[in-house]
């Protein structure tokens, strides 16, 4: 039809740029059909279809998960000042915002402090990794079990209230699987995290198990709805001993869309991916195995680009594990040597990049872990866990870029102003998905409770 309208008028132009836009954006710019289309104002189109489609995003969230504890002084809130045992072996570094300065390690992320923000006076009481992780997911404390879930993480809350806005496509994914604090609780294994399992860290081509087919089985030998649904639970029944059963329970009954839909596998073809981009983001396999495990941290980068591909495709909130910054010891070497260069490199390239796609407007990134370390440097030249303050980065969505919230002491051992907790991060989030704190959900005795059992937004992020 538009091809044809296009032919009448002899409007070359819009044909040939007929594949970079699609009908419904034409539709939606209010000129498909119209006598006498310039390139001028086929341009003007294009620009407006994509800017509508941006606009339309829903809001998405990304946790670039830092588990383990990343040094707050070593990396986002440096004491210069204070005495060597405290202010450790790195320098300071001023960044594109005056009056904000970051360790010296982390050159990419000081050139574009203008886009991103800090929390510097987060706190809470527990110095437990799995306890931790359960405060900074749910904001209530762990139970006797620190492993287990006794409150629903947000990506739960965020799969219960949305997951019946597309249908097609998980609403919580964990790269590449679940942590402590992640899971579902009394919301049921239908709300836990959709876990990839294959680790875009790893070395050789990314593939995602949980989307093929059993052996020998294609889509077209499969032919009707009814067939699939068979052949799918048999394929359920031979992973369960891997795991897989629960995590794969919330698609039985939306098996034909997921496994017959393209978009669905392009969001996680990973492969798709430009080398280029994928090398700016960081060193990407085959990489050698020997550099990774003399720092500790694996090519987590690679994990990072994923979860941006899977935001683009319409998620609503991706947590990456981005372990294990445990640095009691050799901290600073391996801090030096592996962990803040490559976070940086990573972290600034995802800036840039989600910011080129426009997706900043409508998408939250957070990156934090548990807790601190503690601002004494210990005996073999690390730090150990630290709960009572630390910090987190965020931009996009509401937060504007350039800002600190809160002060932490002279020597990085308490909040000085402007206290916060896990609580207000995650309140911020939920008010950026647009989820009111008091809403709440039964457990398993019958008893509501709400998602928060405290915490205020931080507004001094936007206002």
């Amino acid at each position: 039809m538009a091809i044809e309208i296009a032919s009448r008028i002899g409007c070359q132009e819009f044909i040939s740029s007929l594949s970079r836009v699609n009908r419904r954006g034409f539709i939606k710019a209010g000129v498909l059909g119209t006598a006498g289309l310039s390139l001028a104002r086929l341009l003007q189109a294009e620009a407006q279809a994509k800017q509508s489609t941006i606009s339309s995003r829903s809001p998405a969230v990304m946790i670039l998960w830092m588990r383990g504890g990343p040094s707050h002084i070593d990396m986002w809130d440096p004491k210069p000042l204070a005495p060597e045992e405290y202010r450790g072996e790195f320098g300071t570094i001023s960044t594109s915002v005056p009056g904000i300065q970051l360790t010296d390690m982390l050159p990419k992320s000081a050139k574009l402090m203008h886009k991103w923000s800090i929390v510097r006076s987060l706190y809470h009481h527990d110095a437990g990794h799995s306890s931790g992780d359960q405060i900074c997911f749910t904001g209530y404390n762990s139970g006797p079990k620190p492993d287990e879930n006794i409150y629903p993480s947000i990506g739960s809350i965020v799969s219960k209230i949305y997951s019946e806005q597309h249908p097609t496509l998980p609403p919580y994914v964990m790269i590449p699987r679940m942590v402590p604090g992640t899971g579902s609780a009394y919301l049921g294994v239908t709300h836990k995290p959709f876990e990839t399992q294959a680790d875009p860290a790893n070395p050789g081509p990314f593939k995602l198990p949980n989307f093929d087919l059993p052996a020998g089985l294609t889509l077209e030998q499969v032919g009707d709805r009814k067939s699939l649904l068979l052949e799918f639970d048999r394929m359920r029944r031979s992973l369960d001993a891997s795991g897989q059963l629960d995590a794969l329970d919330r698609f039985q009954q939306r098996a034909w869309n997921i496994l017959t839909s393209s978009a669905v596998r392009d969001a996680f073809n990973l492969e798709a991916e430009p080398r280029a981009l994928r090398e700016k983001y960081g060193f990407m396999p085959p990489f050698d195995p020997k550099a990774s495990d003399r720092c500790g941290c694996p090519n987590w980068a690679q994990r990072m680009i994923l979860a941006r591909r899977l935001i683009e495709a319409g998620v609503r909130l991706v947590t990456v594990d981005l372990r294990w910054w445990d640095t009691h010891v050799k901290g600073f070497e391996s801090l030096r040597d592996g962990f803040l260069p490559r976070w940086d490199q990573a972290f600034s390239a995802l800036i840039e990049d989600m910011e080129e796609r426009g997706l900043l407007e409508n998408t939250l990134v957070l990156a934090w872990g548990e807790f601190g370390r503690t601002p004494r440097v210990n005996n073999n030249a690390g730090r150990d866990h630290y709960p009572n303050v630390f910090s987190a980065a965020l931009f996009g969505g509401p937060v504007h870029g350039g800002r600190v919230v809160g002060e932490s002491d002279g020597k990085g051992a308490f909040p000085k102003s402007n206290a916060k907790t896990p609580q207000d991060i995650l309140a911020t989030v939920y008010r950026h998905l647009g989820i009111a704190t008091d809403t709440h959900f039964l457990n398993a005795t019958g008893r509501p409770i709400p998602i928060l059992p405290s915490g205020k937004p931080i507004e001094e992020l936007w206002m």
